[in-house]
């Protein structure tokens, strides 16, 4: 919920950001009359802030010219919003995170005001993320290049080492990132391979762009795209298995990334690929709803082998 502080707050950054607004379209953003605007400019007004006004159909506001804001003015939000990041990118397997994460708080620090670096200090000291299963590459390098690739939909040349150590080259358009499992990762068009592919990032060691532009498709989900792609990979085993429950609480109880989810007249039919089955018998083992196991029959043996194993320590 917004304090009012924050909203006369949010009208000064509103008239920073866009140089000039009518009072229509600044009412409209912070969802509020003009009756309430205009009081809220008085307040900015009273507090030093050049504004001015112009009236008319097409009139606004605007800040004088030449006028600069006071560093860091963060709300309670903001500056959460802000120390959560610091903290989490320590842990999202960034290279020299750790200093670069000292060196941005104690720039901000001195420039705080004294209450709000308590507040920030409190949550550096407070909360903690558990994200340890982050995999650092040597440097940022490509994150940023391939970063910058995507947004300017700009063609790349990498090369990259693939888990067996083979070496590789090819022009890539970079449709975006996403950290996945303690690893960043590139989704996008692979011109060697002609089709979509992920890269991680560790794994790339140099990235060249290249003058050629490219198309990137609408609303394009790398993330839900990695999701997929890493359920589907061929494995030893092939499996399908029929949940007796509705698809939110099939999403609730399994992990995405456990295979693909599709929702049929009898439930939910979960395809997976698996090189050993024991770990998926000991997730089938601790649903709370009923289920079929379709194929491949050995799923059937290792879920009794499970189920034993666990009526074993009942009778001990």
């Amino acid at each position: 919920m917004y304090h009012p502080t924050t909203r006369v707050l949010a009208v000064l950054e509103l008239l920073q950001t866009h140089g000039r607004m009518s009072g229509a379209e600044m009412a409209s953003r912070l969802e509020i009359d003009g009756r309430t605007l205009r009081r809220y400019i008085v307040t900015l007004e009273e507090m030093g802030i050049p504004i001015t006004t112009e009236r008319g159909r097409h009139g606004g506001y605007a800040l004088i010219a030449g006028f600069k804001l006071p560093p860091m003015m963060f709300t309670d939000d903001e500056a959460l919003a802000l120390s959560i990041g610091l903290l989490a990118a320590r842990s999202l397997g960034l290279a020299e995170a750790a200093p670069a994460v000292a060196s941005a708080q104690a720039k901000l620090e001195r420039i705080m005001p004294a209450n709000l670096k308590r507040r920030v200090s409190a949550v550096d000291e407070t909360i903690k993320l558990d994200l340890s299963q982050a995999v650092s590459p040597a440097d940022n390098a490509a994150l940023v290049a391939l970063s910058a690739a995507a947004q300017n939909r700009r063609r790349a040349h990498l090369h990259y080492r693939s888990a067996s150590g083979d070496d590789s080259e090819r022009d890539f358009d970079a449709y975006g990132l996403a950290y996945r499992g303690g690893r960043w990762y590139v989704v996008g068009m692979c011109h060697l391979r002609k089709d979509l592919r992920s890269f991680r990032l560790d794994r790339i060691g140099q990235v060249q762009l290249l003058e050629t532009s490219f198309t990137r498709p609408a609303e394009f989900d790398a993330l839900a795209h990695l999701a997929f792609s890493v359920a589907t990979i061929p494995r030893a085993f092939a499996i399908e298995v029929l949940l007796k429950t509705d698809l939110k609480s099939a999403r609730e109880q399994l992990f995405d990334a456990i295979g693909i989810f599709e929702q049929t007249e009898d439930g939910v039919l979960v395809h997976s690929q698996a090189d050993e089955l024991d770990w998926f018998a000991r997730e089938l083992a601790r649903m709370p709803f009923a289920f079929e196991i379709r194929h491949p029959p050995e799923l059937r043996d290792a879920l009794r082998i499970c189920a034993q194993r666990l009526l074993a320590q009942i009778e001990k």
